[in-house]
């Protein structure tokens, strides 16, 4: 069980959340929670949101993406204030993880909501002071669609490419579009360099990146992916 300390509006539909934990053990980069809501009548809903902190202390947070006829994302987007409870399990999940020993090159590629696992990622990245060769490939609809915008623009030691698929900001050097096996090619590690790669977003993102990775040489025991539902 944990205590909202704070909500932050990330993109028009998306709030991450702060919580203390007393007695929370820690979690690794890339892990995530079971949140249950329990209604009056005793019916239960239970959804897996990944947690965007890293590392030891009592504080957790996640970000959550409202899913109009969700069971659980409208109440934690639109109703959970501080100072509220949330009973949630975790942290889950022991193969979709970073840790700063790890000495391989990593390249990170999220699509939408699917950064979050991979901003945790980036902070361990940078809480450690590694060395190691770090990018990420974000996927995103708009300007207004990132998340953690000004955290990822700030970002140090990790090379940040973000592609826009329907709206670019002003100015910006190419049209929206989606993310190709020729962007691909010339935006991330090449295989050739045997990177870590973490995917992470809708289903249909994951699918099409994945096989590129693998037909442009990667490894795929070393393409590892966590997917959401949606296209």
């Amino acid at each position: 069980m944990g205590t909202v300390v704070s909500t932050t509006q990330q993109t028009p539909n998306a709030k991450s959340i702060v919580l203390d934990v007393p007695g929370w053990r820690g979690s690794t980069a890339g892990q995530h929670v079971d949140v249950r809501l329990t209604a009056p009548d005793g019916y239960s809903a239970v959804r897996a949101y990944s947690l965007a902190s890293t590392g030891p202390g009592s504080r957790v947070e996640l970000a959550v993406d409202l899913i109009d006829d969700g069971e659980v994302s409208p109440y934690l987007v639109e109703e959970l204030r501080a100072g509220d409870q949330l009973e949630f399990r975790g942290p889950l999940g022991r193969w979709f993880v970073w840790k700063p020993e790890h000495t391989a090159p990593v390249q990170l590629i999220a699509g939408g909501s699917g950064v979050v696992p991979l901003l945790a990622m980036i902070r361990a990245h940078t809480a450690a002071g590694s060395s190691v060769p770090m990018r990420l490939l974000y996927s995103v609809r708009s300007p207004a669609d990132r998340f953690f915008a000004d955290e990822l623009a700030a970002a140090s030691g990790v090379d940040v490419t973000i592609v826009y698929t329907r709206e670019v900001p002003d100015g910006w050097p190419t049209a929206p579009g989606r993310v190709t096996k020729e962007l691909i090619t010339s935006a991330t590690t090449p295989a050739t360099e045997s990177p870590a790669v973490f995917v992470c977003g809708p289903t249909g993102f994951v699918e099409a990146v994945a096989t590129a990775l693998v037909e442009l040489g990667h490894d795929p025991v070393a393409v590892k992916t966590e997917r959401f539902g949606g296209s």
